[in-house]
């Protein structure tokens, strides 16, 4: 009798890239490219355009391959995030793998402020985030992570996250930010999460960014949330935990609205 082949899982991948260029005075869409389960949109707004980036997968599991990326020529400025929070879901023995990699022309700003990925127990997601500014660029960037749903009484038993952000200027690293979190450090006290259920970086890359610490640190007082900010050679950084991703939501977005002068995308409004 023949054995039934192994059943092979379908895995999903998708890419999305966009282009801009200043043209009279505004920040226009050049080129867009998206395949499989990638996708983006683009909305026009007074600060210049909001991308919005789409998973329609519905979320991530082990094997499943994920590309953005934004190319700003000189003096665009565009804010890109997405559609909703990205999940990870059990890996079922191989990791995701998601890049993001942006390009930032001399005098462009990008804000990138992607919404929470929230992981689920036994998922694996690798992702690695790089940002290439021209000399006088500017990005701000925005990472949340919330471990489970606390509102679904949820709980982490084995986790793997190996997160990378790389910030450079000129080809030359400025910010580099790595994270790697197992099971181990889901139990870990003091110096690794505390108990706390949801974490969130948030990093400024700009000339005179330091100026900003003092206003930030004034608005770090949401109740439930650990903070601590640092500003120094044309960056800031902020750092934030809370037991719940609810009350990191509140920070980040009084966070933001210092750090910004406009609104935030409308998928960020609550």
């Amino acid at each position: 009798m023949k054995a039934c082949p192994a059943l092979e899982l379908e895995r999903s991948k998708g890419v999305a890239r966009l282009s801009f260029r200043r043209v009279g005075g505004w920040t226009r869409l050049q080129t867009l490219q998206q395949s499989g389960s990638a996708k983006a949109f683009v909305h026009q707004t007074e600060l210049g355009p909001d991308v919005v980036f789409l998973n329609t997968s519905g979320g991530m599991t082990g094997g499943d391959r994920l590309h953005y990326g934004l190319d700003l020529s000189a003096g665009c400025r565009v804010t890109a995030t997405t559609q909703t929070a990205e999940r990870a879901y059990d890996c079922a023995g191989a990791k995701a793998m998601v890049e993001v990699s942006h390009q930032v022309g001399a005098g462009a700003r990008l804000d990138w402020l992607p919404q929470e990925t929230i992981l689920f127990d036994n998922a694996a997601l690798s992702r690695e985030t790089t940002v290439t500014l021209a000399g006088d660029a500017t990005c701000l960037l925005l990472e949340a992570v919330i471990l489970g749903r606390a509102a679904m009484g949820e709980t982490l038993r084995l986790v793997s996250l190996c997160d990378r952000r790389t910030v450079l200027r000129d080809g030359v690293p400025v910010l580099f930010e790595p994270v790697l979190l197992n099971d181990r450090a889901l139990i870990a006290g003091a110096g690794v999460l505390q108990g706390a259920r949801a974490f969130a970086s948030i990093a400024l890359v700009a000339q005179g960014a330091e100026a900003t610490l003092e206003p930030v640190r004034r608005v770090l007082d949401e109740p439930g949330v650990s903070a601590g900010a640092s500003g120094f050679a044309g960056k800031l950084t902020v750092r934030l935990m809370a037991a719940d991703g609810w009350p990191m939501r509140r920070q980040i977005l009084r966070v933001l609205n210092i750090l910004r002068d406009g609104p935030l995308p409308r998928v960020w409004q609550v």
